[in-house]
């Protein structure tokens, strides 16, 4: 089944940079390309480089890949729930609380790394999983309504977002 870019009713506004990432392409094959196409950028980054702050205030790029980490779980459980019918609302997501208890740049940035592909795997296996009906099914989580289909969007494009971040302002 090919999912495309979902309609602006799918999502809340605030995500629509990570859709018009993916939008025009089938998210499945972007979600199972990104991997390839980005590992290599992020295994030419050194375990000391990994540690770098582009101002004081700003995430290492540890915390960056944990975030990225962080938010594909969420956003894949948020569809996973949609997904299999449950019907309660999810509550919001704090990055900043997350990233600050992480322990980010205490870990290796080879384990950040084993993390997010490992992770990817599980977003894989959970979308090509769905039954066809399932990718239009919708909830609300942070007091916004979703469907499936742009939760699988948001994934690729957050994964995109911040990857290009990294590009343009650590590296």
């Amino acid at each position: 089944m090919i999912v495309s870019a979902p309609d602006r009713t799918e999502y809340a506004d605030y995500y629509s940079p990570y859709i018009e990432k993916v939008a025009g392409q089938d998210v499945m094959h972007v979600l199972e390309r990104q991997l390839g196409e980005v590992m290599p950028l992020l295994e030419s980054v050194t375990e000391e480089r990994s540690l770098h702050r582009y101002a004081p205030d700003k995430w290492s790029i540890r915390e960056l890949l944990n975030h990225v980490n962080d938010a594909e779980r969420l956003f894949s459980f948020r569809a996973f729930w949609f997904a299999r019918g449950f019907e309660d609302p999810l509550p919001s997501f704090d990055q900043d609380v997350a990233v600050t208890r992480s322990g980010a740049d205490d870990r290796s940035w080879r384990s950040h790394l084993d993390e997010l592909e490992a992770i990817r795997s599980a977003t894989l296996s959970l979308f090509r999983e769905l039954p066809d009906d399932a990718w239009m099914r919708r909830g609300v989580a942070s007091g916004n309504p979703f469907t499936v289909r742009a939760l699988a969007c948001i994934c690729a494009g957050h994964c995109a977002h911040h990857v290009r971040i990294l590009q343009e302002r650590y590296l």
